[in-house]
């Protein structure tokens, strides 16, 4: 049975919540609501009407603009090619779907509030706890498109709260699938809350990822300000908080001394343009360089004019790196002679994702040679660019029941 919300003491619950877009009531009737089928014409239109708000608005927003592209009904309807097969099985959204994104990116809880509108399914989203400025703007955009579109309105709730059990057992209870992005803790601490029998649950667990240039690739490039920006906004635009910012930068090629010139030069020429630098990420990411190199003797840390961008050297690129890491522009660095040297860093459950700049075939033997890391391989630049197959999970498979048609 899906919980009864006609309780007292549920209904005190949720009054601990903020709602930004919907209310109390919209989470207590979403049990009653039907499952919609996956990329319904109306809900591709509403996404549509909120990237047209976010595009018109966000301007200067790289990341929002991203959002807002990907929101597009030309985007929107290439995923459904990708993802909606002919068939006589009738598939439909498995029902409520509880998100719960994590405190320090912005713009995370839109793609899964969206990943759950387009598989069918009404939507209770926690968002950052932190006050973004882009949160305000896309819930705005949200909230506008919501008039237009009066029926979508049921299926969406954002919300925010202080961690509270209570109010965690209530929405679990809730949900036909959970989805927490939040991290090791936050998985953690969100499986103390049960989930009914049948309903299911999708974890993004704590990852780490790292950039691959080939030297000679990156100096026949024509647009190495362009990379620059690439690699800028995969870096700086969520102060290297999201599992997909590269941690670690691996040269490879015959002219890597002077590939890490021009590439450093540029970056820091931008960071110190367009990056708000406080003093505090500077003490932070000296600090974590400096544990490094107290704890392992391979570590060297690359002297540079300031610290917009701290780098460190290392001789033995491997996952415990990764405990000392640093955000704000504090990434380790490494020579690679041979790309089967950086096996044991990706032979790790933890790495996501290889931003890449090369030819394919160089990293080919490193994907096929049995490593547990690794789910994507994209271009510099598009780190960050969400899709429905996400951390090696088919959202669309996972927010989706399938009934089978044999008749």
């Amino acid at each position: 049975m899906r919980q009864n919300f006609n309780q007292r003491e549920d209904r005190k619950v949720l009054d601990r919540l903020t709602c930004l877009v919907g209310n109390a009531d919209s989470i207590c009737n979403m049990a009653s609501l039907s499952a919609r089928e996956p990329f319904e014409e109306e809900i591709v239109d509403f996404l549509n009407a909120v990237s047209r708000r976010l595009m018109r608005e966000a301007k200067d927003a790289p990341d929002l603009m991203t959002l807002g592209f990907w929101m597009r009904k030309a985007s929107v309807s290439e995923l459904k090619k990708r993802f909606v097969r002919e068939a006589k099985d009738v598939r439909v959204g498995r029902g409520v779907a509880f998100h719960i994104a994590p405190s320090n990116v912005p713009v995370n809880y839109a793609y899964s509030l969206a990943a759950g509108l387009l598989t069918g399914n009404a939507n209770v989203v926690r968002v950052p706890s932190k006050d973004f400025w882009q949160v305000s703007m896309i819930n705005k955009a949200l909230s506008d498109a919501l008039t237009e579109y009066e029926s979508v309105r049921p299926y969406i709730c954002l919300v925010r709260y202080d961690r509270d059990r209570e109010v965690n057992d209530l929405l679990s209870a809730l949900a036909d699938t959970r989805i927490v992005w939040g991290g090791d803790h936050t998985i953690e601490e969100l499986r103390r809350s049960p989930l009914r029998p049948r309903a299911g649950e999708i974890t993004f667990a704590d990852r780490y990822s790292l950039a691959v240039i080939d030297s000679v690739t990156y100096l026949e490039r024509e647009d190495r300000d362009r990379f620059a920006e690439a690699f800028y906004n995969d870096t700086f635009l969520t102060d290297q908080n999201a599992c997909t910012s590269p941690r670690i930068v691996v040269w490879t090629g015959a002219r890597r001394k002077e590939a890490r010139r021009v590439f450093w030069e540029k970056e820091h020429e931008l960071a110190k343009k367009r990056y708000r630098f406080q003093p505090i990420m500077g003490i932070h990411k000296l600090t974590q360089s400096y544990l490094a190199a107290a704890a392992r003797e391979d570590v060297g840390i690359v002297r540079t004019e300031d610290n917009y961008i701290v780098r460190v050297s290392v001789e033995k690129p491997d996952s415990s790196l990764m405990d000392f890491l640093g955000h704000s522009g504090h990434l380790f660095e490494y020579d690679c002679d041979d790309i089967m040297e950086i096996r044991e860093l990706c032979d790790d459950v933890r790495c996501q994702t290889i931003g890449f700049c090369g030819e394919p075939d160089m990293i080919r033997p490193l994907l096929l040679s049995g490593i547990r890391g690794v789910d994507r391989v994209v271009p510099i630049g598009k780190t960050m660019d969400f899709d429905l197959i996400w951390d090696g999970y088919d959202l669309v498979e996972r927010l989706t029941r399938t009934v089978r048609l044999l008749v």
